[in-house]
């Protein structure tokens, strides 16, 4: 026989099971008993979710167990005007589930940053003093092959610093003519360095 009873002036089967919306309510009252039948009855699912979007088991389980601790925290907010209580929960989860995506995401980008800012190379100072050296030689060498015109007028517009005015007057010769000691002197050490043009 059917037994029929009054809940919030309706008539329900008592033998019918109690709706999520239902359980919800109850939750919202402080009602442990039905937060642990909302929680038997829709944790595999809000499980299921989250694990589709972080795809890591642990992680999963761990915000499946903040989604339920916030779900008896803000029972109250639930509307059952907005939608259905099994809607609301997998809303809540999902948006939990995307924001630890999004939370990690910036963790590793941080510490990407962060691993970029304080990389320092390996700096060999023995093998850059010898490089250094070699290179010196090289050009010791290529600047004693050209002639004396062009190696002054090269050592005293490159090594001294001097403009072209400057090197004339020192030189006791016309611009052009340094100009010209300066370009044949400069084509001849690239040749001697294997310098590309």
């Amino acid at each position: 026989m059917l037994k029929l009873v009054s809940r919030e002036s309706e008539l329900y089967d008592a033998d019918a099971p109690v709706t999520a919306e239902e359980l919800l309510a109850q939750v919202a009252n402080g009602d442990r008993e039905a937060f642990a039948e909302l929680y038997d009855r829709l944790a595999p699912r809000v499980l299921g979710l989250v694990v589709r979007l972080l795809r890591d088991h642990a992680q999963s389980e761990e915000v499946t167990q903040e989604i339920f601790l916030e779900i008896w925290q803000n029972a109250t907010r639930y509307d059952r005007s907005k939608g259905g209580a099994s809607t609301w929960i997998l809303t809540m989860a999902h948006r939990r589930a995307v924001d630890r995506v999004r939370s990690a995401q910036a963790g590793r980008d941080r510490d990407t940053k962060v691993g970029i800012r304080d990389f320092r190379p390996e700096y060999d100072s023995v093998s850059e003093s010898v490089e250094i050296r070699i290179e010196h030689e090289r050009v010791q060498r290529a600047l004693g092959r050209l002639t004396e015109l062009q190696r002054q007028a090269v050592q005293l517009a490159y090594y001294g610093g001097f403009s072209h005015s400057e090197v004339a007057a020192m030189l006791n010769v016309p611009v052009g003519t340094v100009k010209t000691r300066l370009r044949d002197g400069m084509i001849r050490l690239r040749d001697e360095l294997g310098v590309a043009s």
